[in-house]
């Protein structure tokens, strides 16, 4: 039986008078993918966010991998996330002045290794997204498509047990955001590894095991 790698309980979110999530309960089980869908402003970016720990919950609990995060301090949350999570983001923020395999090797350089270890071990996810010829490319000179790919690698470079995207392909045409679900497809089947994935396009969770709709702030299905 699963059991769930994360979890959030009566979650609320404040910024000032507009409560933008609304004691919302969800949790995704180990190796799950969780697609949550809703329109533009209805909080389906912010909730993950919580679950993350990347903003605070004005009210609620977290759990991720056993640990309650709610009321970590900030210098713990980020060595949490960095261990246990990874980010997609639509934007791919890569970062312009380093190259490929520095980009996807940039969560390691807390860790105290070599950097024939960084290059080894970004070398080894670039060649598994197809990207083993433009390793040393700055992302000025990627395509849309290939700068994703650089982002799922970076996102996967500390091993996470769960991986949040954020309309991972909202600024991809339509057979390059193909390509990049296969490879989220392919990282939840084979890899085990637990995505929750924002998007507003339902024919997107298609694949997914489970939809979650939200509605100005709560989850209604």
């Amino acid at each position: 039986m699963s059991k769930a790698i994360l979890s959030g309980v009566d979650l609320s979110k404040k910024y000032g008078d507009l409560e933008v999530v609304k004691k919302v309960s969800i949790s995704v089980d180990e190796g799950e993918f969780v697609c949550l869908v809703g329109k533009s402003g209805c909080g389906k970016t912010t909730l993950p966010s919580l679950l993350a720990g990347l903003e605070r919950a004005t009210a609620g609990q977290v759990r991720l991998d056993g640990a309650d995060i709610t009321c970590a301090m900030e210098d713990e949350l980020a060595l949490f996330r960095r261990e246990h999570v990874g980010f997609i983001f639509q934007s791919f923020n890569l970062i312009p002045t380093l190259t490929a395999w520095e980009n996807v090797a940039l969560p390691l350089f807390p860790i105290k290794m070599s950097s024939d270890e960084w290059r080894r071990r970004a070398s080894e996810l670039l060649e598994q997204m197809e990207l083993g010829h433009r390793m040393e490319h700055l992302p000025s000179a990627l395509s849309g498509g290939e700068k994703q790919r650089v982002a799922i690698a970076r996102a996967l470079i500390n091993h996470p047990k769960v991986l949040f995207a954020d309309e991972p392909v909202g600024n991809l045409d339509s057979a390059t955001g193909d390509a990049i679900m296969g490879i989220l497809n392919k990282l939840h089947q084979e890899k085990g590894v637990a995505i929750l994935m924002v998007t507003h396009e339902v024919d997107l969770a298609k694949t997914a095991d489970r939809l979650v709709r939200m509605h100005d702030g709560e989850i209604i299905s």
